[in-house]
């Protein structure tokens, strides 16, 4: 695959922001997260926006967050774990670059995710498993899945560096 943009999209604690920083070193490509790029546009932590304006404004900031990234080409893209499920983001994504599903397990993802309430979506298990099987779906879209269950970061770069030509 050639291209000269990655978007990383995944449940929640599959590891695209930590894929996405050691991508972006080997790669020596910009590194941008979708998360983080809200956060400091609202000036609030993801959680606080939920508690304090609602997914929908969350989700509203996100697609504005993914809009001002369009232009920009070299960079890989940890989105959050929400992101892809959205059929509109989904298609900007997969028109722009390539698409690379970190695929974990529930099990994995709940393992890796700390319950101190900065994963709002997170704090409630039954709703959890409720989203990680309507997101799987989505997910599917993706240009390419990484089995991330189970191999290292260093691992999943290889993989991904591996399957582009650059």
């Amino acid at each position: 695959m050639r291209t000269d943009k990655i978007y990383l999209v995944g449940f929640m604690g599959a590891g695209k922001s930590t894929l996405a920083e050691a991508l972006g070193t080997r790669m020596s490509w910009r590194v941008e997260d979708v998360d983080t790029l809200v956060e400091q546009r609202e000036r609030l932590t993801v959680a606080d926006i939920f508690t304090k304006r609602g997914e929908s404004h969350f989700r509203m900031l996100e697609r504005a967050v993914l809009t001002d990234l369009l232009p920009m080409r070299h960079v890989i893209i940890a989105t959050g774990g929400g992101t892809f499920a959205d059929g509109e983001n989904r298609t900007l994504i997969n028109r722009d670059g390539i698409s690379i599903w970190l695929d974990v397990s529930l099990k994995k993802a709940i393992e890796r995710l700390p319950i101190d309430g900065r994963r709002p979506l997170a704090t409630d298990r039954s709703e959890m498993e409720r989203l990680f099987d309507v997101r799987q779906s989505a997910y599917r879209h993706a240009h390419m899945r990484l089995d991330a269950e189970c191999a290292s970061i260093t691992e999943l770069v290889e993989r991904v560096v591996d399957s582009l030509d650059l």
